[in-house]
């Protein structure tokens, strides 16, 4: 079977239509009490991975729901106006994710170039233990 739309045409596609943060740019934003990174990866990966300090875990299968406000699974951390940074392996989940956010109307919304691997890759600080916030 051939796919009218392959994995690789999706993600060029929200690629040209997002905003991409370069790691010096994510880095730099570690500390900014107005910035939220997200961490969309399956809770097996962050386990086995770690995760960029502070961040919260959001997976992608509830990312929607989460983030509006008219579902019933709705997490108000989504709606404090903060800059989100949604990151996950490699980039293609969340750049799938950040077009998709950014087409519901999410402001500030941006994703991590290369993902954790190409954070983690540039040794740049790391979570070892994930903790759950409280979300409110």
């Amino acid at each position: 079977m051939k796919l009218k739309l392959g994995y690789q045409a999706l993600i060029a596609q929200a690629m040209s239509q997002i905003d991409t943060l370069s790691l010096e740019q994510a880095q730099k934003l570690m500390d900014d009490k107005n910035t939220l990174f997200v961490d969309i990866r399956d809770i097996r990966e962050l386990e086995r991975e770690g995760m960029i300090p502070n961040a919260l875990h959001a997976p992608r299968g509830m990312l929607e729901f989460w983030v509006d406000p008219d579902s019933p699974y709705y997490k108000p951390v989504f709606g404090e106006g903060k800059r989100l940074v949604l990151y996950c392996a490699s980039a293609w989940r969340s750049a799938l994710a950040t077009e998709t956010l950014q087409r519901m109307g999410v402001p500030g919304i941006c994703h991590l170039e290369g993902g954790f691997t190409a954070w983690k890759k540039a040794e740049l600080p790391v979570a070892e233990k994930h903790s759950k916030p409280h979300l409110g």
